[in-house]
């Protein structure tokens, strides 16, 4: 260690490396289970490949383009849980779309969270063990000539490298298995080392005057025919556009994408400049003053200098998602999650093989799980991981590898080690425990994630996880009568385990769901205010309150610089359907007693802690305000004493 350098001892129980898509979710899913958790970031914002560093778009299981997934009241494909808090207030916080508000609402929501210390440009180098548990995380940030030796129990990788893994020794994979080894049709005939591409991105403007280009002299020239597949063919069922791109731009799969990194990015900088010169100026030997792509007011506004990197490690779990895992939607009663994007396979060579499409999409049928067992280390005693890096071969991770997956599939690992901390239980030994792992997605489904209902879900049989789920919740022992409803829209739907619908096409699979709006519907001709009443027979104590609105899971939400798909969505207010004003009361036997109001709400789930408890024989839920809908939806009312 260098002189200059302050060296640090630190002692937490979660340690998290990496603060992307599946770090943050992961970060404050533990720290909200109660969990003391540091999480060690290496770049200066949050956000990974969704930050203001790199600029892509969050997308999971909805899709997109050809791919789309959703129906209102039928298929609600979006995710929920910290993810969807998150879009939802990015969308009403940062109307303007910018990449840095991004960043700070990340940061944001971190640094909210009183059990979770965040340590940004700080980079997790090296490990200290004992047999097979990682006992330290050795940590350094350069800016600061620090270095920390962190001691925790639990130590979760979602740096999409899988650094902190590798260093642990926990075995992984690189490259495409060959189609025999797991029987994936998709897969090549042999094994190789060849990987998904990188990318960097680029936004312009338009002005009122022309702005015109000279590439550098590094940048490559492009032919229309290179580009026929790509530039000309809109791949992606996207909008021709200048203000944004490309996605398609990919280059470095036949290269090792973290040792080759920096010649990956001087590539990808020649080539996204390249593609730019060929918009503004037309393909190599255009007269002077061509116009070809109608550019000529149009410049450069940003382009990044770190690639988007799509895939290097994948680790080696106790189980290992497969294409027939997916294709087939099987069953895992270990499952913290869910995914549904297509099986995504682009080719390595990326814009070097100009004959093939930038991207081969196979649609999968129906959402599939993912289990804790493929997030935790097959080898490692004390290892989980969360993101791109989790255990899955080169053609499943084509779909799990999008970062709205990656954002739930990490929220389940944070809730899983928050329980594994609460009964000091080595992540290797959750899932031979039932029980743990039934109260590890009972507390998902609480914090409002989803979870696909087990085969056998269509009858009027329920699984275990959500009987156990159902019977915590007071309403279930009370009478309910709302003011109005709708047919479909009854308030006796609020008695549900589902809060969605995934019923209709390309949901859950047909013997894994309860049909349904799974919602109370206020009858619109009744107008608003519209009110719920739930009685007890006896009285009973109130501790907790928790409310789970609609927010339209079956649109897409997230932050895009590109206007099309933005124009897509609701963007810059709350979702329509989602309750603005409300206010609870409680019944004492003798009088109504006002509990609380809230007012301006846009967030799916609302949790309210009562301090103290309070002793009721009833509870009315008046709502008096939608953010535009024309009547009241609630997904669901949980009440716990």
């Amino acid at each position: 260690m260098s002189p200059l350098c302050t060296q640090h001892s630190l002692q937490t129980e979660i340690l998290i490396a990496g603060g992307g898509p599946a770090g943050v979710p992961c970060a404050i899913a533990a720290a909200r289970r109660g969990a003391k958790v540091i999480l060690c970031h290496d770049r200066p914002v949050l956000g990974g490949n969704a930050s203001s560093e790199v600029r892509m778009h969050i997308v999971g299981a909805n899709g997109t383009g050809g791919t789309d997934r959703g129906s209102e009241l039928a298929t609600e494909a979006r995710e929920s849980g910290i993810i969807e808090e998150i879009r939802l207030e990015n969308c009403l916080r940062n109307p303007q779309r910018s990449p840095s508000m991004f960043d700070l609402i990340l940061y944001q929501k971190c640094q909210a969270e009183k059990n979770l210390t965040l340590m940004l440009n700080t980079t997790v180098t090296g490990v200290e063990m004992q047999g097979q548990t990682i006992t330290h995380a050795i940590a350094d940030r350069q800016s600061s000539e620090d270095q920390f030796r962190i001691a925790a129990d639990i130590f979760i990788d979602c740096t999409g490298d899988g650094r902190l893994g590798a260093e642990a020794g926990a075995p992984f994979m690189e490259g495409r298995e060959s189609r025999a080894q797991f029987g994936e049709s998709l897969a090549p005939e042999k094994a190789d080392q060849l990987r998904l591409g990188s990318t960097i991105l680029m936004q312009a403007k338009k002005h009122a005057t022309p702005m015109p280009f000279t590439a550098p002299s590094f940048a490559r020239a492009f032919t229309a025919e290179e580009l026929r597949l790509r530039l000309y063919a809109t791949p992606g069922d996207e909008t021709p556009s200048h203000e944004y791109g490309y996605w398609w731009a990919e280059w470095g799969g036949q290269l090792d994408t973290i040792k080759d990194n920096e010649q990956i990015r001087d590539e990808l900088l020649a080539i996204v400049l390249g593609i730019w010169d060929h918009v503004k100026n037309g393909p190599p030997g255009s007269p002077a003053g061509a116009d070809p792509s109608n550019a000529s007011h149009w410049a450069l506004d940003w382009f990044g200098f770190l690639p988007g990197k799509r895939e290097s490690r994948r680790f080696i779990g106790q189980h290992i998602l497969t294409q027939q895992d997916l294709m087939t939607s099987l069953h895992f009663d270990d499952a913290i999650a869910y995914g549904g994007w297509s099986l995504d396979l682009h080719p390595p060579q990326g814009i070097d093989a100009p004959g093939l499409q930038p991207c081969e999409q196979h649609p999968l049928p129906h959402l599939y799980d993912i289990p804790l067992r493929s997030c935790i280390s097959r080898d490692i005693d004390n290892l989980m991981f969360a993101g791109r890096n989790h255990s899955a071969t080169h053609v499943a991770f084509s779909s799990t590898r999008v970062m709205a997956t990656c954002a739930v599939m990490g929220q389940g690992i944070g809730t899983a080690a928050a329980a594994a901390i609460t009964t000091k239980t080595k992540p290797a030994q959750i899932p031979t425990q039932t029980d743990l792992v039934r109260t590890i997605q009972q507390h998902l489904l609480e914090d409002d994630a989803f979870l696909i209902s087990p085969p056998g879900s269509n009858s009027d049989k329920l699984s275990d996880h959500l009987v156990d789920h159902l019977a915590d919740n007071l309403i279930h022992q009370a009478r309910i009568h709302a003011s109005s409803e709708q047919i479909g829209g009854e308030a006796q739907n609020l008695r549900s385990p589902q809060t969605r619908s995934v019923h209709g096409e390309l949901g859950a699979p047909p013997d894994r769901y309860q049909a349904g709006s799974h919602r109370w519907m206020s009858d619109p001709a009744e107008s608003l205010p519209a009110t719920l009443e739930i009685t007890w027979p006896d009285t009973i104590e109130i501790g907790q309150i928790q409310l789970v609105f609609d927010t339209g899971l079956h649109r897409h939400l997230t932050l895009s610089q590109l206007d099309a798909y933005s124009e897509s969505m609701i963007w810059g207010k709350p979702q329509p359907e989602t309750i603005k004003d409300y206010f609870i009361e409680t019944f004492d036997g003798q009088q109504w007693t006002r509990l609380l109001k809230v007012h301006g709400n846009y967030q799916r789930l609302q949790k309210h802690l009562l301090m103290p408890a309070r002793h009721c024989s009833a509870l009315r839920l008046t709502l008096t305000a939608t953010n535009g809908l024309d009547h009241a939806r609630l997904c669901r009312i949980a009440i716990y004493n």
